[in-house]
């Protein structure tokens, strides 16, 4: 199984639309999973950021139908970079591609995993969670 670019969804506030848009991709390409990164600091430890792809990991797995889960992120961007550099595709000012490529790289890591290890990778998001105000009430 190859990871292939589908479209870049711009993240936005509650209304926004991104969480309809994904539950579009995944109807209309049959997805059987959902793959979220999760941006941990290079030390393994939680930031902001951290938090809010869990909040928006948590949040699909409330509206959609297939299992969500949790990705190591970490150095894909930097990976993309080095990706589009060999390419000969200037990064600087390419942010949605390099978005784009990072995807790619954390999905294609997923299903490698998957298929090394016999097991999904990753962490499920439980979607019965009620949404929490305070990350530091998460489990």
């Amino acid at each position: 199984m190859l990871a292939t670019p589908v479209e870049t969804v711009a993240r936005g506030g509650a209304d926004a639309g991104d969480i309809t848009r994904i539950r579009a991709i995944v109807a209309e390409l049959e997805a059987v999973e959902v793959i979220v990164g999760l941006p941990l600091a290079l030390s393994g430890r939680a930031t902001a950021s951290t938090d809010d792809a869990v909040d928006f990991a948590e949040a699909l797995a409330r509206s959609l139908s297939v299992p969500v889960r949790l990705v190591d992120e970490r150095l894909s961007t930097v990976a993309a970079q080095s990706v589009l550099r060999a390419a000969g595709r200037k990064t600087k000012s390419h942010r949605p591609v390099i978005d784009q490529v990072a995807a790619t790289i954390i999905l294609q890591h997923a299903l490698d995993t998957e298929r090394t290890a016999g097991k999904p990778p990753g962490q499920p998001v439980d979607p019965s969670r009620p949404p929490t105000a305070d990350p530091s009430e998460r489990p």
